[in-house]
């Protein structure tokens, strides 16, 4: 905190001083405030818990923080909270309980892929599912040069190690497993949503920032009775042939008037992972074209 907010902190038994410029101790006084509402809560704050809110203290954003933590989404395998811990990350899971289809667009380390399947386990609890299905595209793995199905899905697993991350971390893996051999959770690349009607599913789609339009098409009709779809993707991160659109693109232009699809979009203010990270993010952002190169490139 203190090298984040550029302040000298002591503290002695219940007394904090705060030692800086005035604006900057503000900031400070409101960071400790509103963390000592959750340990007055009997929460214990952790630096994930600091580092979010001296992110939303520079946002303006604190007086939303400790609202962040009055709604548990479910408890992991150990017994531990699952909360959202950004504005965007709520946003994201308000919507998904709102629509049938939501868009989580945006970098990574921003909770897309665990918040997915943890709405997705949630529901499978509850009764809302009968089923969770989680695919992403195999670029990587040549999808398109016709593997035979084994071969396919044998390339394509490391490439969902997030999603099994997310899963052993929320189930166990012992449940995750006994729940994939009753195909309760099926994992698999999206080559294998062809032909299927989805009913009474919570269906994901991972990396969507590397589907072709036909693919996304392909993947979003699969939506059946009584089911929601999740399609995460990182448009800065796309691995498919220059000549080639993202579906992931196209669907928003094609698909944001469509009062069951919604897009929510992170940034790096929403990143969860080591404070660097989301600097590192930034400084990769592209640059805002000025007006005059804009003027030049349409001559």
């Amino acid at each position: 905190m203190e090298e984040e907010l550029d302040v000298v902190i002591h503290a002695r038994t219940e007394i904090v001083q705060v030692l800086g410029e005035e604006a900057a101790c503000e900031e400070a006084r409101q960071v400790i405030q509103a963390l000592m509402v959750l340990v007055n809560r009997g929460m214990t704050v952790g630096t994930p818990d600091v580092v979010t809110a001296i992110s939303m203290v520079k946002n303006d954003e604190i007086d939303k923080f400790v609202a962040l933590y009055e709604e548990e989404i479910i408890k992991d395998n150990t017994g531990k909270p699952i909360r959202v811990k950004t504005l965007g990350q709520k946003l994201y899971v308000d919507s998904v309980k709102q629509h049938d289809v939501t868009f989580g667009i945006g970098p990574a380390g921003t909770g897309k892929t665990f918040l997915a399947v943890t709405l997705a386990v949630t529901a499978l609890k509850r009764g809302q599912v009968k089923r969770i299905i989680l695919t992403r595209p195999a670029v990587e793995a040549g999808e398109s040069l016709g593997f035979l199905p084994g071969d396919l899905k044998e390339k394509v697993d490391p490439y969902l190690r997030p999603v099994y991350d997310a899963l052993y971390q929320i189930l166990g893996k012992d449940q995750t497993t006994r729940l994939m051999e009753r195909e309760i959770i099926e994992i698999a690349p999206l080559a294998y949503m062809r032909g299927r009607t989805l009913d009474d599913a919570f269906v994901i789609l991972d990396e969507a920032q590397n589907t072709t339009i036909m693919q996304m098409k392909m993947f979003l009709t699969r939506l059946g009775f009584n089911s929601k779809m999740i399609v995460n993707g990182d448009i800065s991160q796309i691995d498919l042939p220059r000549n080639v659109k993202s579906g992931l693109i196209d669907a928003q232009e094609k698909l944001k008037d469509i009062h069951q699809i919604d897009f929510v979009h992170f940034s790096a203010k929403d990143v969860v992972r080591h404070p660097v990270v989301a600097q590192i993010i930034r400084a990769y952002e592209p640059a805002p074209v000025k007006n005059e190169e804009k003027k030049e490139e349409t001559e």
